[in-house]
């Protein structure tokens, strides 16, 4: 109970200050006014400025969710793939899976792919399938590799098929005339400036790569204990592992299509929560993605904030925090051997 209370307070927080602060200062009391008249359709009191309902609702409120929701996606993904393969190394962006939704994305945007019947959804579905058969592809040529799929072979093979993704992305990159600003921005990694119609795109994509993984928490805790022990309790694994891959390629794709791809979101997290919570994936999992939530809307207000009035790529700010915990995780793991 405490580990729910502690991350939602956490969470709130995170929103109210990302709302508050900014060039700009909205006293609390005016937030809570302005968003309770949107949400129950009431007149807003004369006494809030309409420069600060401009700033809420239309700027601050959608950036604020849509932070939370890739944070969310981002960290919920990186717990499971950590129990799928039961190495808390794993994570969407040093799997690869990241550079892969990446390349979907960035095609989609290179050669203006527009589905009729998807409209807006085309670019999170093409990012999807992209980040899909990446980490199909990295699990398999790692066990061609190594059959045992050790660590080093699964991360050395997701580094691999990174690099070659993004050399990829800079081929895209070098062709692309009118698309350029627009590649160039999306590849920083930002939610500035996204709007609602962001929000409407990772908000069902979140909903149903959340739903399978819930429903397959049980079953992450039992391979945590290995294949062929989790075969004995009764667990399909191969469907399983399959649905598990699926609702983790399906969070990152939707959360690297609206926001770029930003880093070590998903080995942080869940490693910070499992060290504090344990590692229950039936608690593991929506702690991680409150956690997620709430860190990467203070990541973003530390992002516009730290050099304002300029505004920092927010994937700068968690490599900056991700990459000496990565270290010092991969550290430890070669001390115990």
């Amino acid at each position: 109970m405490l580990a729910y209370v502690s991350t939602i307070v956490f969470l709130l927080c995170s929103i109210v200050a990302a709302i508050s602060i900014g060039s700009v200062h909205v006293p609390v009391l005016d937030i809570v006014k302005i968003i309770g008249a949107q949400i129950f359709h009431l007149p807003i009191m004369d006494q809030v400025k309409d420069m600060y309902v401009n700033i809420v609702y239309e700027i601050r409120l959608p950036r604020v969710l849509l932070a939370g929701f890739v944070g969310a996606s981002l960290a919920i993904a990186g717990a499971a793939f950590q129990g799928l393969l039961r190495n808390p190394l794993a994570d969407p962006y040093i799997l690869g899976i990241s550079s892969g939704a990446s390349v979907g994305a960035v095609a989609t945007l290179f050669f203006h792919l527009s589905i009729p019947l998807l409209g807006n959804f085309t670019l999170p579905v093409f990012s999807i399938i992209s980040a899909f058969l990446t980490i199909i592809a990295v699990l398999y040529f790692a066990r061609m590799a190594d059959r045992t799929l050790r660590v080093e072979t699964i991360i050395l093979t997701g580094v691999i098929f990174s690099s070659f993704l993004g050399a990829f992305i800079s081929l895209l990159i070098a062709l692309s005339g009118d698309e350029l600003e627009a590649i160039i921005g999306w590849l920083l990694g930002s939610v500035a400036m996204r709007g609602w119609s962001y929000v409407a795109i990772i908000v069902p994509f979140f909903i149903i790569g959340t739903v399978l993984l819930w429903m397959n928490a049980k079953e992450l805790n039992a391979m945590s204990f290995g294949e062929e022990r989790a075969e004995h309790l009764g667990v399909d694994v191969a469907k399983r592992k399959l649905l598990i891959l699926l609702a983790g390629s399906i969070l990152t794709g939707a959360a690297v299509a609206v926001s770029g791809a930003i880093s070590f979101v998903g080995l942080v997290i869940p490693h910070m929560v499992r060290r504090l919570w344990g590692p229950n994936h039936v608690h593991l999992l929506p702690l991680s993605m409150l956690a997620g939530s709430g860190f990467l809307i203070l990541t973003d207000l530390v992002s516009r904030m730290i050099i304002s009035p300029r505004v920092l790529p927010i994937g700068v700010i968690t490599a900056i925090i991700g990459a000496p915990i990565f270290a010092s995780i991969l550290l430890k793991q070669r001390q115990r051997k």
